[in-house]
Formats: structure tokens, sequence, C-alpha cells
């Protein structure tokens, strides 16, 4: 089947009994085989944004649609097992380094499962682990370093074919060189598959290639488009951007 846009339309989010909007009037689509990222100050609701799409929560007002389905007329499951979710902090089971990867698809096929730990850049260290594949992880992959436990639950979630992924803050554990090749390694991987990436992200660096890139500002859109223009058009971008990046990479 053919991946289909998805559309927050004038989405706005409160949590129960709240007064306030966390989220306030979000509309933007995202087309198959982007890369939308979502960068702000902490508390600009960024991860509450993505969280909507796999229906942690439900919008409150306004709809969030898969080409022309409210994804709130499909059960979780199914929507779950369209999208593939990192959360900011990698978990890993008791089990081996096998059965971790193959947790949201046991059927992965071995070809699969390579080329997920390819693109996750934790080919490398597997490989040197004596068991390899079949190396025990303990309970909350305590004997993993972090950057390692990063790689793998990225890994898994590449496991499992899906035609959204969400990278809720994944890369922000990884040092650049392992960010930027997973990010070159991923764009190669969507030109294929047509997938549909969102990635919340506090680094620049992170995120400057994406297709489009969605400046949240205490819950509202502050600015969206390339890199180039918002640097241009957008205070709150290049704020951040201000304190990140070198005068010469603001130049460039």
């Amino acid at each position: 089947e053919e991946n289909e846009p998805v559309t927050f339309n004038h989405v706005c989010f409160r949590y129960p009994h709240a007064e306030q909007n966390v989220l306030d009037d979000i509309s933007f689509t995202a087309k198959p085989g982007e890369t939308v990222a979502f960068i702000g100050s902490t508390g600009s609701g960024k991860s509450t944004l993505v969280n909507l799409l796999p229906r942690f929560f439900d919008v409150s007002e306004g709809s969030i649609t898969i080409g022309d389905t409210d994804i709130r007329n499909v059960t979780q499951k199914d929507l779950r097992n369209h999208i593939g979710y990192i959360p900011q902090k990698g978990v890993l089971f008791s089990g081996t380094v096998e059965s971790n990867l193959k947790y949201a698809d046991e059927n992965a096929t071995d070809a699969t499962i390579e080329r997920a730990l390819e693109i996750s850049q934790a080919k490398e260290f597997v490989e040197q682990m004596p068991e390899k594949l079949d190396e025990p992880i303990s309970q909350g992959g305590t004997n993993v370093s972090g950057g390692q436990k990063q790689r793998l639950s990225i890994a898994r979630a590449l496991s499992k074919k899906a035609n959204i992924y969400i990278f809720d803050d994944t890369f922000s554990a990884l040092d650049y060189k392992t960010d930027a090749k997973l990010r070159k390694a991923l764009s190669e991987m969507i030109a294929e598959t047509k997938a549909t990436v969102f990635i919340v992200a506090q680094r620049i660096s992170t995120i400057k290639h994406a297709d489009q890139i969605i400046v949240l500002d205490k819950g509202r859109i502050a600015g969206i488009g390339k890199h180039d223009d918002l640097l241009k058009n957008c205070d709150v971008y290049r704020e951040i951007a201000k304190s990140q990046l070198s005068q010469e990479e603001l130049n460039k």
C-alpha cells in the first residue's frame, strides 16, 4: 500500500482539567518520504505534539489525518502498527541483542535486522560482542553504554517496517559524529521506503537538512520552512541557531 500524507488540521491540545492549551492551532502536512523536524525551547510542546500521533493523547480540537482517515477512527493497535516510535531514553529488556531487536516484529528477517543495525550505527559494536546477536542484555540494558542502548533502541524501531517514524529527541544522547552518520543512513532508507519521519530535536545540527522544520514557541508555530529560510525569517529559530552554531556556520 502507498504511504499517505500526515496532516495536522488546526490541532489544539490541553491536558484534562487544565485551563490552558499546551498546543494551539497547529497545522502542517508531512508527505511520504519527508523528514519533518520540531525545535523550540523546553516546554514549547515538541514532545506533546509528536505524542498525539500514536495517540498517547487525543487532540482536544482539530484533527490529525493519515490520508483521508482521522486517526481517532482507527484502533490504537492498527495505528501503532504503522508507527516506529523511538523515545528519548532507549529502553532495553532482559534477553539478547536479537530478542530486543525483534520485540516489535518477531518475524523480522536477518537482512532487516542487519540493515537496522547498519543504519543505527550499532553494527560495529554488536559485531565486537563475544556472542554478537546472541549477546545477553541485562534488564534495563545496564551492561551496555548509554549511547549503545540508544542505538539499539533505534535499531529496534527500524527492524519493524513502519510508514511513520517518530524520533522524540532520540539523537541528543549521541555524539555529533554518530548523529551525522546515522542521519545520512536514515535519509537513504527514507528515500527508498518513502516513510515519513518526525524528529524532535534540541540541536540545530541534527535537523538542518530536514524537508520542513517547525519551530514551536509556547505551543504555537513560530515558523515553518527550511533551515536557510528560517535563519532569515524566524526570530525564534535565529536565536536558537545563534546560541548553538558558530558565526561561520550561520553565514554558510
